[in-house]
């Protein structure tokens, strides 16, 4: 079997072991590029670009929010869903000891701690989702089905 040609990540691992049918998408990563410079690097449309952002509660406890390349996050909106009094962006250290990844290079398959994964609820209505694989520089696109392995559930936390 010949060398893949992408890293082979911890969510590369997560997806094989799942028979999820993936591509790889390898780009030049820029430092506070986010979606927009993945997007047009990859020759498409932002929307279908998932971020993913590693939360953390009033009682320092983990979450994941998969949210639209182009959209931003409520994290009111969603701690109110969630019953929770406040949720914030963990710390990059924090998200790196939860998840195992670095930040910018995080993917919701393959964390080394199981966190509860909330998707936007658009995402499921998507015919495709470009995913990060687990290392800066790389995506993966997939159809967005796959989340249920997560398990993600849908939540409504898009900033107005």
């Amino acid at each position: 079997m010949p060398k893949p040609d992408y890293p082979v990540t911890p969510a590369v691992r997560f997806l094989r072991a799942h028979k999820v049918p993936f591509a790889a998408h390898l780009y030049p990563y820029r430092e506070h590029g986010g979606t927009a410079h993945s997007a047009q690097c990859l020759g498409v449309a932002e929307h279908s670009v998932i971020k993913t952002i590693v939360l953390q509660n009033e009682h320092k406890q983990g979450c994941v929010m998969l949210m639209h390349g182009d959209k931003q996050i409520s994290t009111r909106n969603l701690a109110r869903q969630l019953g929770w009094r406040h949720l914030e962006p963990a710390t990059p250290q924090q998200a790196h000891k939860w998840t195992g990844y670095l930040v910018g290079g995080t993917s919701p398959f393959g964390m080394k701690t199981a966190l509860p994964v909330y998707a936007q609820t658009g995402i499921f209505a998507l015919p495709e989702i470009y995913i990060n694989g687990g290392k800066r520089g790389f995506l993966v696109s997939l159809a967005p089905d796959v989340l249920h392995l997560l398990p993600a559930t849908a939540a409504d936390a898009v900033s107005e």
